[in-house]
């Protein structure tokens, strides 16, 4: 029974690292999110406001801030490790991984994009019902709210949990188990259908080989900002079935389908142009020169760290 939960050099295992993270991690979530929207909100008047920017970045900013505090208490407390080891800091590369990771989500967007252009299932047109000061507006603020919306699932998703599993070697179940849980909260989101918890499986795994490319967090947030970004305030399309958070997108997209193509009312990620561009660009990352981890990041993550 001892073995089920410590390895032979008395250290909890793995397995029951990321679970107590993730159970800490959402009774934290619940009571602090619950406590800002039901006693806070409403006094500075948040809560009448409830599409504005910050009423929406909010809850995705709790939850970025508490994945770092609570993985940072459980590296120190179960692995003794640093807070910089999480890779949210600026480590070696921080900027150079950031600025890769726009470049390369922009241009995996756009794969998956033009194929719906050129088969007739999306067109385009240039925003003419707002103005120019609303259309900047709305990619100035979105940019924002996506970017704490991305560091959210960034932090945890490919934070401590999927970390700690690597360092005992189990990097296919890290991969898997994160992707499986990324895909699977995003099935209360509007139109969510089979492709679509294809897909988001798929980027899931996507965001992960970025991760394991550099070892940081940097290089998955920007290329989870870049897509987003460019697909709702941008191009104006639903952004994983969530629509109208964008309300001056710089172009207005008309899907005239196949959704099987297209992705219909949840945009493009519900389609098979995204499946081919998450799966080319899986390839184009892991292949990728020129981009490689600060060597203390890869001693953070190795396994000459004797830990089960």
């Amino acid at each position: 029974m001892n073995e089920l939960f410590f390895d032979h050099e008395g250290r909890l295992r793995s397995g029951w690292r990321a679970v107590i993270f993730f159970i800490a991690y959402t009774l934290l979530a619940f009571a602090l999110v619950g406590f800002v929207v039901l006693v806070i909100a409403p006094r500075v008047g948040i809560a009448e406001t409830a599409t504005s920017p910050l009423a929406v970045a909010m809850p995705f900013a709790i939850s970025a801030a508490l994945a770092l505090l609570v993985g940072w208490a459980c590296s120190r407390l179960f692995e003794k490790l640093p807070y910089r080891s999480l890779g949210a800091g600026l480590t070696r590369g921080w900027l150079t991984h950031l600025v890769i990771g726009l470049v390369v989500g922009g241009i995996a967007f756009l794969i998956a994009l033009f194929p719906t252009i050129l088969a007739g299932g999306i067109h385009l047109s240039l925003n003419q019902l707002s103005p120019t000061s609303g259309i900047i507006e709305t990619l100035l603020t979105t940019l924002l709210v996506l970017a704490v919306g991305a560091a959210s699932e960034e932090t945890l998703f490919r934070g401590y949990m999927f970390q700690t599993l690597l360092r005992s070697g189990h990097t296919q179940f890290a991969v898997g188990m994160t992707a499986f849980l990324f895909a699977s909260v995003h099935f209360a989101n509007p139109d969510f259908d089979p492709i679509s918890w294809l897909n988001t499986l798929i980027a899931g795994i996507w965001f992960a080989v970025a991760y394991l490319k550099t070892r940081d967090l940097w290089f998955p947030f920007g290329i989870h900002l870049a897509w987003n970004w460019l697909q709702g305030p941008v191009f104006g399309i639903s952004v994983s079935g969530i629509s109208g958070f964008a309300s001056a997108p710089l172009f207005r997209a008309t899907d005239t389908g196949p959704a099987w193509l297209t992705g219909g009312n949840y945009g493009i990620e519900g389609g098979l142009a995204s499946t081919f561009a998450l799966l080319l660009s899986i390839a184009m990352i892991w292949n990728l020169p020129g981009i490689k981890p600060d060597p203390e990041m890869i001693e953070f993550t190795s396994l000459k760290r004797p830990v089960s």
